[in-house]
């Protein structure tokens, strides 16, 4: 990865790395321990704070986790957290209600595995809210509930193999929802025409003060800020070294560069088996959590098959590139929703979340 090859070289030359890394009286093992412990398997019958934790697993933009969880004994109500916006690269909450889509089927695949089949209803008063009914029935322990603790976004270069046939079928039929359209591109003369509109998307952001000043705040730059906070962006998740807080923030703007982003995602796309496009059928809150539903089940069945997947969400978070990326997919009076990489690629490590108890109100 470009910048943490601009970072290494920087902090190495300086003789400070070593020392730097060591300096926090939290180490990654201890990290570690503490993210494998959200990811324990549920056992016997559920309680509501343990349907919550895997609901919690889902994938969410910038890790802020922007839900709230209200629990009656048949019945979870899952709640934006409005102090949780990113209201830059994020203006209408379009990333945050794609995110609860993500938590409720989570919640749902995780609830059937116990025998608590689901029905869900969005419910569109005040700043909106999903509520998932829970019955009983079997249980139905899919591999998608398994892949749940596993599932990550892995942003990383990818080893350049392609997906089977049979396996980018079974993408297809997990992400299936209605309302939700799914483009697979894995031509690579049509991907780097993704690619194109990426380093577009990630130029205008960069050059946003308002937009890395925003991200930088989601930055967890060591393992000691990541399980103080507990969300967030933690660098070791995206392969980066882990510094002291005050060192990052003094040297973000050093190996954060236009140039070394577009180089990272040139090089990240070009290494991934193919792209995942999904798009609502309408722009709207419920239709962003329809496209968070089948998101997140087309992540857990990759998870399921081996395969690694990361948001490139640049093309859609710029609205004057996002028009013309529509346009590009032939949907010129559609909103494409998220943008997604896919393939294959060793595990980083868990990134982190809250406690159950602590989005419960």
């Amino acid at each position: 990865m470009h910048t943490r090859r601009k970072f290494l070289a920087t902090t190495a030359a300086a003789g400070t790395l070593p020392m730097l890394q060591s300096c926090s009286g939290v180490s990654m093992d201890d990290y570690e321990s503490a993210a494998a412990a959200l990811r324990v398997p549920i056992s016997g019958d559920p309680s509501p704070l343990n349907l919550v934790r895997f609901a919690t697993l889902a994938a969410n933009g910038h890790n802020t986790q922007p839900w709230l969880f209200s629990v009656e004994p048949s019945a979870i109500t899952i709640l934006p957290d409005l102090k949780r916006q990113t209201a830059v690269v994020d203006p209408d909450d379009h990333h945050l209600y794609a995110s609860l889509g993500c938590a409720a089927e989570n919640l749902s695949i995780a609830a059937a595995a116990h025998g608590r089949p689901s029905e869900m209803t969005y419910q569109p008063g005040g700043h909106g809210a999903i509520q998932v009914d829970l019955g009983a029935g079997s249980a139905n322990r899919s591999e998608l509930y398994e892949a749940i603790p596993k599932r990550q976004s892995t942003r990383s270069v990818y080893d350049g193999r392609k997906v089977p046939a049979e396996d980018l079928r079974k993408l297809e039929a997990a992400a299936a929802t209605e309302d939700v359209n799914l483009t697979l591109i894995t031509d690579e003369s049509r991907m780097a025409q993704v690619r194109d509109f990426v380093v577009a998307g990630n130029s205008a952001q960069m050059d946003d003060p308002a937009f890395v000043q925003e991200l930088k705040d989601w930055i967890r730059f060591n393992p000691a800020s990541a399980l103080y906070t507990r969300d967030g962006l933690f660098s070791a998740c995206s392969g980066n070294p882990t510094i002291p807080a005050w060192f990052g923030r003094m040297m973000f703007g050093r190996f954060f560069t236009k140039d070394g982003e577009n180089e990272k995602y040139v090089e990240h796309i070009k290494s991934s088996a193919g792209i995942a496009i999904f798009t609502g059928a309408r722009e709207d809150r419920e239709h962003w959590v329809k496209v968070g539903r089948s998101f997140q089940r087309f992540a857990l069945q990759a998870t399921a098959l081996g395969i690694r997947h990361a948001h490139i969400n640049q093309p859609i978070e710029v609205p004057s590139i996002r028009t013309e990326f529509a346009s590009w997919l032939g949907a010129p009076d559609a909103r494409p929703d998220l943008v997604v990489r896919f393939g294959y690629a060793p595990a980083l490590p868990m990134s982190m979340r809250r406690s159950a108890t602590s989005v419960v109100v």
